[in-house]
């Protein structure tokens, strides 16, 4: 029984880690495209880059480190398309605005479907499962924003896409939070039981 509870407290440690990280890099990264938006379309084409392959590496984290199923299947998706994100920057590094602009829309509509989706696997809290939906539907109206307005300058693109990585840390930072409260409670519970 020990073991399996030093296995699954591993498991959720790394879980929680990870969304640390994640949530921490998405805030710095809005951060850095809301203060300077002046920034060109090749440094915000390496910056969403970096970007996009911390969030590929801390997706597969958390598919490795989920109990299996639907978890890790949309999190490896998530990973599979941040990764190709990443790398379609990084190959076409002199796009216009407008490339960049439907680069970065597929991937906040396939980021925030996969998001969605994930909501609905059991073993979800009532707020956890909304705020994977908020998360979701935030990253598609992000996406259908840019798909209708495409010809968004640079600048504001770096606004938008800094204001949307910043929403989305905090939502990362809220779950992790709220999994650590859920790991507290449940160690509580097994303290008292034995």
């Amino acid at each position: 029984m020990s073991t399996t509870t030093s296995t699954d407290s591993k498991v959720t440690s790394r879980i929680s880690n990870a969304l640390l990280w994640r949530g921490l890099l998405a805030i710095a990264v809005g951060a850095v495209a809301v203060i300077w938006p002046n920034i060109t379309v090749g440094a915000f084409v390496i910056l969403f880059a970096v970007y996009a392959f911390m969030a590929a590496v801390m997706d597969a984290v958390r598919a490795f480190s989920s109990d299996g199923g639907w978890s890790v299947v949309g999190h490896l998706l998530l990973s599979l398309v941040s990764l190709a994100a990443g790398v379609i920057a990084l190959v076409y590094p002199g796009p216009t605005a407008l490339v960049l602009t439907l680069i970065i829309g597929w991937w906040a509509l396939f980021t925030g479907l996969v998001e969605t989706a994930m909501a609905f696997r059991s073993g979800q809290r009532a707020g956890q499962r909304a705020w994977f939906i908020l998360g979701g539907l935030v990253s598609v109206v992000f996406a259908l924003a840019l798909f209708i307005r495409p010809d968004l300058g640079a600048v504001s693109l770096a606004i938008v896409f800094g204001l949307y990585s910043i929403f989305f840390g905090v939502s990362a930072l809220v779950a992790r939070s709220e999994g650590r409260t859920i790991e507290k409670n449940v160690s509580r519970l097994a303290h008292a039981v034995s």
